[in-house]
């Protein structure tokens, strides 16, 4: 059985990296848009757009280019925006080319318009889109965007990904000690974060107190960091607003969670002369609000955008050197590169949500600690 499975899981992996090249081929254009037959990416430079593209955020959901009729497949997802004339909500295919090539959507008295996956709202009495000389809209503006966008549908599927398992484990503790099917999986993983994170930094007697959280961070950015391996493009943790509120809840938890001592000892530190007190204090602050949350979320937000950036590249190698040294050379350099790397990338999803996980906890046990009075 298990020989029979190594083929399986071969097979599988080749998919994965066959759908991408064949995404890479076929192109990537906006949702809503469409292209001229054989308008193919096989240029550095549209490579390269095509990746940075990639890694951002999206209003659908892009699964395939028919080349021959330059026809996009995929679905679309709810857009929920709030303008000078309310609240707006309709879904992403709704948008299409006016006359000039400009995506409009008339909702009333409002037209909206998307500029590098954004979305803006027309001037009053505007019809189409100005730009400036740095192609910039000059008659738009910015709205407050609430959509279902792909990467808060990956959220989503993490959540009852979590939801699902964590309820298998604690429905089969209700059955037993030991419990069965999903909830023997994930049990060596929480008490690992329980034993090799949470009580080492936090301390035998609070450690409890935030092991919701800290299993909820671990699993959370576990599986979403599996979930970007995956060809439907989900780039969650490389989105810095998402990680950005991670460690926002991370930073919120240990200064309301601060004991006297650690208070104490941030803003008027003992032994120290008087002078400097005021000093050091505004340097330990800083250290708490701003740099400890920004390097949680710089962390983790730069080593997945990295990942995503050099699997895609190393994928892209298919197309540069298939003219150099022909299609079956080049596709076979591409395809033990890119293997390579996925296995990688695979330990570093692991490795980044251990990471966020333990720093999370020992600024957590910063903050809770209980110093000895001399």
């Amino acid at each position: 059985m298990m020989v029979a499975q190594k083929p399986i899981k071969f097979i599988a992996v080749l998919v994965l990296f066959m759908t991408s090249v064949l995404t890479f081929a076929n192109g990537g254009q906006h949702e809503g848009e469409t292209h001229e037959k054989g308008n193919k990416i096989d240029t550095p430079e549209e490579i390269k757009a095509y990746i940075a593209h990639h890694l951002k955020d999206s209003h659908d959901f892009h699964l395939y280019t028919n080349n021959e009729t330059g026809v996009h497949y995929g679905f679309p997802l709810p857009v929920i925006v709030w303008t000078s004339g309310g609240l707006k909500t309709f879904m992403s295919s709704e948008f299409h080319h006016d006359d000039a090539g400009h995506v409009i959507v008339e909702k009333g008295d409002v037209n909206l318009t998307k500029i590098h996956g954004k979305i803006y709202e027309l001037n009053a009495g505007a019809e189409t889109v100005a730009f400036d000389d740095h192609h910039h809209a000059t008659n738009a503006h910015k709205v407050l965007d609430f959509s279902i966008t792909k990467s808060v549908v990956g959220m989503l599927v993490a959540g009852l990904l979590m939801i699902f398992g964590f309820g298998a484990l604690a429905k089969g503790y209700k059955k037993g000690a030991i419990p069965t099917g999903v909830g023997r999986a994930l049990e060596p993983l929480v008490i690992y974060v329980r034993d090799e994170i949470a009580r080492p930094n936090i301390g035998e007697k609070k450690y409890r107190k935030f092991m919701g959280f800290l299993l909820t961070v671990f699993f959370f950015i576990w599986i979403l960091n599996l979930l970007g391996l995956t060809p439907l493009g989900f780039n969650v943790t490389g989105q810095i607003a998402v990680t950005a509120c991670l460690a926002i809840f991370t930073m919120v938890i240990y200064l309301f969670s601060g004991s006297k001592d650690f208070w104490a000892h941030t803003l008027w530190m003992p032994g120290v002369p008087y002078i400097l007190r005021p000093i050091l204090a505004v340097i330990e602050l800083i250290g708490f609000v701003l740099i400890k949350p920004f390097s949680l979320l710089v962390r983790l937000f730069a080593n997945m955008t990295a990942g995503h950036f050099v699997v895609m590249s190393l994928i892209a190698l298919v197309i540069l050197m298939k003219e150099a040294f022909g299609p079956v050379a080049s596709t076979g350099v591409s395809l033990v590169l890119a293997l390579f790397i996925t296995v990688i990338e695979v330990l570093v999803a692991f490795l980044q949500a251990f990471i966020f996980t333990m720093l999370s906890s020992l600024f957590i046990g910063m903050a809770v600690e209980e110093h000895d009075h001399h």
